[in-house]
């Protein structure tokens, strides 16, 4: 019992960690785009995009 308990949490674990982790690299390729397409307008990253 303890260890199916063990295993389904360790489980839940990694898929909550999985999860987390996509978002932050959805997030970061969000930025990396967005700072893309403002340095293709000649815009340097300081700049707000108006």
């Amino acid at each position: 019992m303890a260890d199916n308990y063990l295993e389904e949490k360790y489980d839940q674990f990694l898929k909550r960690k999985d999860e987390e982790h996509r978002a932050k690299c959805k997030v970061w390729k969000k930025r990396l785009d967005d700072y893309r397409k403002r340095m293709e307008a000649g815009k340097t990253p300081a700049e707000k995009p108006e």
